[in-house]
């Protein structure tokens, strides 16, 4: 993981007189810039528009620095090596005058030690200042950092309650991981509240960080939190992904492991196949196995009329992604997103599709990307490269055990004992039927029993399967063609 200490040391070295630090956590970038001014040996001064130009460690504050104006010309004339620290600029950003001078100000850094940081979004830089500003995405807080948090809470709240700890050692390093993404603050918060609720801490009150997550998600607005209940046990067959999975899944439970293994984080899968056949039941059910929040791209949503805010919808919704990580992404129906050919959108898809593309292969966060598709010769060649995603998988229609299983699945979920029923009659009936359409058979015979007052029986499902004619018979050349392309390009799921 990269030191924030040393890439910042390595800016001003470098001679940038202007570093942008890409975060909102101001008491973090104080802690930090500590540091660094004694990796640097140099003085530290803050600023604030309240209390003016101070050098860390003192009280008093330079006179008259409270104005922008003054402190910028007390930073041109002063020839101390430093690194000041202006805290909450964005009113003196939107000031022309002030950004001129800002600008001269870290033009004078050029020639001595120290630099001018400021803490904004890199997407509120005016063009001026971001045209001489070195910009630094401030990444989240370690492990460490967060295991330092979370003794200091037990520590202050220990002393005026009684604190039961309630938690075995990998049950802390989950909760740790899963605090990943949050600024310290938010972490202290959300750890705090989970202790003097009850007086303890255990392994759930993990789910009051996911809590939390899902409220970013939510007041960001370019994500839907997905509410997560099925279980790989309620997905049918699927042995070959399932295995696949498996083997991951020590990388959720044990990270620090896994990366002395030199494993990173995995990217994702692609499953393609035939429609109806549980290629999104997977994805919900990936992250309630992993125990990760579930995230929903709606590529539909992301689109603006307006010049260059998709581009800005799409950048915002893999922040999200990797700020709440670790976490599942999902992306239904990919080919519809992000279909190869045309230009009707005067090429708004095509640049978005660039953007995602080079997420997939760069991206920072710990973000598993389940993406499906249906139709392939719709979906762009650059997916199917080898580095998007780590497997694409091909989800091909249920065979006669994985029939069984789904009809047993779905008459249990609606109160119907499986035993009940002549499973190998409705499975030889249901032959060429995805899991969708075996479910829609259990639904339609309940409606057409509840309408006359009967119990639902073997009979009854028979005569719903009679009447269904599956996809695999409505578009058998399409169904044909697609599993004649993925012979040899895909690994099967089932």
């Amino acid at each position: 993981m990269t030191d924030p200490i040393h890439e910042l040391a390595l800016l001003v070295r470098s001679r940038y007189g202007l570093i942008a630090i890409d975060t909102a956590e101001d008491e973090r970038v104080t802690t930090l810039l500590r540091l660094l001014a004694n990796e640097l040996d140099c003085a530290l001064f803050l600023w604030s528009r309240t209390r003016g130009l101070r050098r860390d460690g003192l009280d008093k504050p330079v006179y008259g620095t409270t104005d922008s104006a003054q402190v910028l010309s007390h930073m041109m004339g002063s020839t101390v090596p430093a690194l000041y620290y202006l805290e909450r600029v964005d009113q003196l950003l939107q000031q022309p005058d002030a950004v001129e001078r800002l600008v001269e100000a870290a033009r004078a850094f050029a020639d001595r030690p120290g630099a001018v940081i400021l803490a904004v979004s890199a997407v509120d830089l005016p063009d001026a200042v971001r045209r001489h500003a070195a910009v630094f995405s401030l990444p989240s807080p370690r492990p460490a950092e967060y295991r330092d948090l979370l003794r200091h809470i037990m520590r202050d709240l220990g002393r005026s309650m009684h604190v039961r700890v309630d938690l075995q050692p990998a049950d802390e390093t989950r909760l740790l991981a899963s605090l990943r993404g949050l600024t310290l603050l938010e972490a202290e918060k959300v750890l705090t509240r989970a202790i003097v609720e009850d007086g303890r801490l255990a392994a759930d009150d993990i789910e009051h960080v996911t809590l939390a997550k899902r409220g970013i998600v939510e007041r960001e607005g370019v994500l839907e939190y997905y509410p997560v209940e099925e279980t790989l046990d309620q997905v049918a067959d699927l042995a070959g992904l399932k295995a696949w999975l498996a083997k991951r899944t020590a990388i959720i439970a044990s990270p620090d492991r896994a990366e002395s293994l030199g494993l990173g984080f995995p990217k994702g899968v692609l499953l393609i196949g035939v429609p109806g056949c549980g290629k999104s039941l997977c994805a919900r059910a990936v992250a309630m196995e992993w125990r990760l929040p579930l995230l929903k791209l709606d590529p539909g949503a992301l689109y603006n009329k307006y010049i260059g805010e998709t581009e800005k919808n799409f950048r915002r919704a893999m922040q999200v992604a990797e700020r709440v990580s670790p976490c599942v992404l999902f992306i239904d129906e990919l080919e519809k997103a992000f279909a190869s050919g045309g230009s009707e959108d005067g090429g708004v898809s095509q640049r978005v599709l660039g953007s995602f593309l080079s997420w997939l292969q760069d991206r920072k966060g710990d973000v598993f990307t389940v993406a499906t598709a249906n139709d392939v010769s719709r979906l762009p060649p650059e997916f199917l490269r080898k580095g998007r995603f780590d497997e694409i998988f091909f989800v091909d229609l249920p065979d006669t055990e994985s029939r069984a299983a789904i009809l047993s699945i779905h008459l249990a979920k609606r109160k119907q004992d499986p035993a009940a029923f002549d499973v190998l009659a409705l499975v030889r009936a249901t032959e060429g039927f995805s899991g969708a359409e075996i479910e829609g058979v259990v639904v339609a015979g309940l409606y057409t029993v509840l309408a006359a007052s009967r119990p639902l029986d073997t009979a009854a499902l028979l005569e719903e399967a009679g009447r269904t004619r599956p996809l695999s018979v409505v578009m058998s050349e399409r169904i044909g063609a697609l599993r004649d392309w993925a012979r040899g390009r895909t690994v099967p799921a089932n």
